[in-house]
């Protein structure tokens, strides 16, 4: 059997996303129970279902392809294609009513990330990348802003109390950019990737949380990594920025700033 193209695998990623979404919105501001995992992190049966209809779609494209999903775990299968999903990033945001979630599913191909599509139901947006092939949002080209300056930029990140908990790094970043919000979760990097804010950071992070960030960023024009700068949806933290504060922001990042007794 032939190799799927790049081209083929994004619009299945697509088309999955969009699929997984539209089951989130049966439940969303509908009063659903919410139950508690072992990491203390709350889960619905939307996060559940859609993940089921996002395998599903893919498995029908790609049967033979091997799967870690942050609700139905591990799925063997060809080591060389592994698609990741995140059914609904931001569940606390789904379980208050906040339409800033985004479904997701990013797809390593030999271990490196090259395909990403995000889907926001509430908000009818979608941003989808392929290595090569672009980053488009809505069906347009999508592209990082030209900011270059810190004093021109905007910092977002999930939480601001966990980013301080972290390091200093974000309140130095705080002190030196024009706005700080607290737009997170994919939400946050949909909008780096989109030309609307220029740092994102996260202090702790899973793969299914970022699996379709470093394709999407990359061609959008922008950078994903982790806080060292390397370029990886498996790092302990995340950071996503346009092109020219990328240097500037690892640089705040990896500097440590001695403490006084």
């Amino acid at each position: 059997m032939s190799r799927p193209t790049l081209k083929q695998l994004l619009d299945v990623a697509v088309d999955a996303v969009y699929l997984g979404g539209k089951r989130t919105l049966a439940y969303f501001n509908a009063g659903v129970a919410v139950e508690t995992k072992s990491d203390n992190t709350p889960v619905t049966r939307a996060d559940k279902e859609a993940e089921i209809v996002i395998r599903e779609r893919i498995a029908q494209a790609f049967p033979d392809h091997s799967f870690l999903g942050e609700e139905g775990g591990t799925t063997e299968g060809d080591p060389d294609y592994k698609w990741i999903i995140d059914p609904i990033d931001g569940t606390k945001s789904f379980i208050h009513g906040v339409p800033l979630y985004g479904v997701m599913v990013g797809l390593e191909i030999q271990g490196v990330s090259q395909v990403g599509a995000i889907y926001f139901p509430p908000l009818g947006e979608m941003i989808c990348a392929a290595t090569g092939l672009g980053c488009f949002w809505n069906g347009r080209p999508a592209n990082v802003s030209a900011v270059s300056s810190l004093r021109d930029a905007t910092l977002l990140s999930s939480s601001i109390t966990t980013c301080t908990r972290r390091s200093d790094a974000f309140a130095r970043l705080d002190k030196q950019v024009g706005l700080t919000r607290t737009w997170g979760d994919s939400f946050g990097y949909f909008l780096v990737a989109t030309g609307r804010a220029e740092i994102m950071l996260d202090p702790k992070i899973s793969p299914w949380d970022c699996a379709p960030l470093l394709p999407i960023l990359t061609e959008a024009g922008g950078h994903f990594s982790d806080w060292d700068g390397n370029a990886t949806i498996w790092g302990p933290d995340a950071a996503g920025t346009n092109h020219n504060l990328h240097d500037v922001v690892m640089e705040i990042l990896q500097t440590e700033v001695p403490t006084t007794n």
